[in-house]
């Protein structure tokens, strides 16, 4: 069945298909009562053809409505429309762990803190009684709060009377039986797999499956036939977790193990077990992902806290050649915590850890509406506002950690970061970042990056590096200095991609080279050896040799979700000390959901799914809109849609290869359109 958009179930009203399979298909719709959108299952149609199985449906529906918990989809409604069974639910954005799963394992802070949530969910509907029975990674949904659970305790109330047989074997990609009591294969248990009955425990195996594949990417039961799929659950353990994935901490592999146990007794007994071993597993985690120097803060600072909360992350790490590893000579802690901006202000993805890793610097917008610096010592909870930093971006420190220097007023500026009068040191109009060497010179990016300057930090007059001088429309942004302090990084963006990406410099001779093709920011390195960049939102780790100025190895992510300016000024908010310690924000790209009005003010309904939306423009007849969205994957390139509001639905124009278009106007007829791509403006035309 498919419901065209401007159908109605009952008082809710269809927008648009969000998606099909075994369980029904799932529709945006709006709830014409209470004017919010929501998510709407029409069921499969066995589900009506007894009265009994609508009953027991529907009595178990109820039931699972009053489960209240963050990480569990909230079910609002169920109703029959013309024969219709439907559930209206909670609408999420984000990504199903699947969809997340097919790009590749998750970084184990990651499959840590959704863990947590995931067993913290199951634990509060198993107190009231309800198993989901189908946990898989389709099932769970990603959003910016956390995970959310979908279709929790459906399954049993879904099943028809009798199970149906196993006759055929699906592809790899859906082992599941429409409307069984089997639930999905490679995550069912062996009391499930035998026909006996399913409880708590049996959502513990397969969340252990669950752990299991976020860690290593790969599925822990897999084989070529139905039949051998299910004498691998019945008979044999996955391979060691940490032997597919060689990162994951000691003690992750024996919780996933004793979640898989073939004998229910043998498991976990309870997913409040479950979640609290994570969480204790957690704080030595992180060594794995990136091992602890030892903190110098006084105040036990090393409680690890759940990302879907963080304002800000900071993670001591300690690199050893070639992969992420403890170092056997010195005991470590890891530390782990965040720091929220000052009540009332909002960060600004301006970071500059000190070069000792003792004090972070940031800029925040304080409730005058005003940006400033702000310095935090990380052994401290007393963030102090620095004087005469009004209007401040893009800091960075002194290499004894004694002076600020930022940009503001179309100067660039030092300051002792406890306050004092700023020293301004030359004219930098349009700054994109700065890095201060240990010779007492300053290298940056100004006039929008048109240029890597260098000036004394006593003040002067700043000379361009002749080697930098644009050539063909690419700008150079984001210098960072190597250890021998004459050498430094830095980032061409725009212009031709065959030139595009991280180059090395000296401000000793014109000699460059372009180290990282492929990187979409800028590079800041760490010893003893490693270069820190973004990738999408990913912020990635890759091995570098400074004697050679050359990666050495494969890049490994180290964080998701991390903030990036992608269109103006290709900032990303990261900083990393010289001792190893890194800050991050959170957020990755900015997004929005455009929304359509009427003249009175009145919200009829969202154009689109949520993206990275800019400028957007009404077609001369108020029939489309114009708009460039953002690749999330992608720095600089944005793309043009046509919105229809008529349908509320989206189409991208084609667009030419490498044409990051910008800005996009109509033909007076509106047959045409017109957008721009940086940075020389180039201006295209296409018919509609």
């Amino acid at each position: 069945m498919t419901l065209p958009a401007g159908s109605r179930l009952g008082p809710y009203e269809i927008l648009a298909p969000l998606g099909s399979g075994g369980m029904g298909e799932v529709y945006r719709a709006r709830d014409t009562r209470l004017e919010r959108t929501v998510a709407v299952k029409v069921l499969p149609e066995h589900l009506s053809l007894s009265p009994e199985s609508r009953q027991r449906f529907e009595r178990e529906a109820k039931t699972i409505s009053q489960l209240s918990h963050p990480h569990i989809c909230a079910l609002y409604d169920v109703g029959n429309a013309e024969g219709v069974e439907y559930l209206v639910m909670e609408y999420l954005e984000g990504e199903t762990l699947a969809e997340r799963l097919a790009k590749g394992p998750l970084p184990i802070e990651q499959v840590l803190r959704h863990g947590i949530e995931i067993a913290d969910a199951l634990d509060r509907a198993h107190a009231q009684g309800i198993v989901h029975r189908d946990l898989k990674p389709a099932n769970v949904m990603i959003t910016k709060s956390g995970v959310k659970l979908l279709d929790f305790g459906l399954a049993k109330a879904i099943a028809p009377s009798s199970p149906r047989g196993l006759t055929s074997f699906p592809t790899q990609e859906a082992l599941t039986h429409e409307g069984a009591i089997l639930g999905t294969l490679q995550y069912m248990a062996p009391e499930q797999l035998e026909g006996k009955e399913a409880d708590a425990r049996t959502d513990i195996f397969a969340f252990g499956a669950l752990l299991y594949e976020m860690a290593t990417g790969k599925k822990a039961f897999e084989a070529h036939s139905q039949a051998s799929l299910i004498a691998a659950i019945l008979e044999r353990d996955p391979p060691p977790v940490s032997k597919v994935q060689p990162i994951a901490p000691p003690g992750f592999d024996r919780i996933v193990r004793r979640c898989l146990a073939k004998d229910p007794e043998r498991r976990w007994q309870s997913a409040r077990d479950v979640a609290l071993e994570l969480a204790e597993l957690g704080s030595g985690a992180v060594a794995f992902v990136a091992a602890a120097a030892k903190p110098s803060g006084k105040r036990g600072m090393a409680g690890w806290v759940a990302a879907a909360l963080l304002l800000l992350a900071l993670l001591a790490v300690l690199f050893g050649p070639g992969r992420f590893r403890q170092r056997q000579a010195t005991a470590t802690t890891p530390v782990r915590f965040t720091i929220p901006p000052p009540a009332g202000s909002t960060l600004q993805g301006m970071l500059a850890l000190s070069p000792d890793g003792t004090r972070l610097a940031f800029v925040a917008t304080t409730a005058d509406g005003r940006d400033r610096l702000l310095v935090r010592p990380l052994d401290s909870l007393a963030t102090r506002s620095v004087d005469g930093t009004d209007g401040a971006e893009f800091p960075f420190w002194s290499p004894d950690g004694r002076s600020l220097a930022f940009f503001a007023d179309g100067k660039l500026k030092r300051i002792a970061p406890d306050g004092g009068s700023p020293r301004t040191l030359c004219d930098a109009a349009a700054p994109r970042g700065g890095a201060w060497g240990a010779d007492g010179t300053i290298v940056f990016s100004a006039n929008v990056g048109g240029s890597i300057d260098l000036v004394p930090d006593t003040g002067g007059q700043p000379r361009p590096l002749a080697q930098l001088t644009s050539r063909s429309g690419e700008v150079y942004r984001w210098p960072s200095f190597l250890p021998d302090g004459r050498h430094f990084l830095y980032y061409v963006a725009f212009g031709d991609p065959k030139v595009m990406g991280v180059y090395v410099g000296s401000v000793d001779s014109s000699d460059t080279r372009r180290i990282l093709p492929d990187a979409d920011a800028a590079a800041v390195y760490a010893a003893p050896g490693h270069l820190f960049y973004r990738s999408g939102d990913r912020l990635m780790s890759r091995p570098f040799d400074v004697r050679e100025m050359r990666p050495t190895g494969e890049a490994s992510p180290v964080v998701e979700d991390v903030w990036w300016d992608g269109i103006s000024t290709l900032a990303t908010a990261f900083t990393v000390s010289s001792n190893g310690v890194l800050a991050y924000q959170t957020g990755g790209l900015s997004e929005s959901q455009l929304l359509l009005y009427d003249r009175t003010g009145k919200e009829l309904g969202p154009i689109g799914a949520p993206a990275a939306h800019f400028e957007p423009m009404f077609s001369p007849d108020g029939r489309s809109v114009l708009v460039s969205r953002g690749v999330k994957q992608r720095s600089l390139l944005t793309e043009t849609w046509l919105a229809d509001v008529g349908r509320g639905t989206m189409t991208r124009l084609a667009t030419d290869p490498g044409v990051n278009s910008v800005t996009a106007l109509w033909s007076p007829d509106g047959r045409r359109v017109a957008f721009a791509s940086p940075p020389l403006g180039d201006v295209f035309v296409r018919d509609v």
